[in-house]
């Protein structure tokens, strides 16, 4: 176990597809995508990443799965606490997203 690392092959142009992509959807959805954005955008990365042994070969890949139904029950309490927190709540939000996502972390064999 140890001497392992971790490897993200997320790249930068992945990210600025997905900042562009949320931008518009957000915009369009009159802002109440951005409570659905922290999930997909946490998620990418994680999703490319690998663990790795001693000598930087990939033993396990990180995968968290979930989908959008895991997603609405957890996502409208958030938006009801930032609509009476006036947003501030949405800095919250982000760190219980980060919680779940971890929690629902598995590691596949490479």
């Amino acid at each position: 176990m140890l001497g392992q690392k971790f490897r993200c092959d997320f790249s930068l142009g992945e990210a600025l597809g997905m900042i562009v992509i949320w931008l518009i959807l957000t915009v369009i959805t009159f802002g109440l995508a951005a409570f659905v954005l922290p999930y997909y955008f946490l998620k990418a990365p994680m999703n490319r990443t690998y663990v790795l042994d001693r000598d930087g070969n990939a033993i396990s890949k990180v995968s968290v799965e979930f989908n959008f139904g895991d997603i609405l029950g957890h996502a409208l309490v958030w938006l009801v606490l930032s609509i009476i927190t006036l947003g501030l709540a949405y800095l919250v939000f982000w760190a219980a997203v980060i919680r779940r996502l971890l929690n629902a972390v598995e590691l596949k064999p490479v």
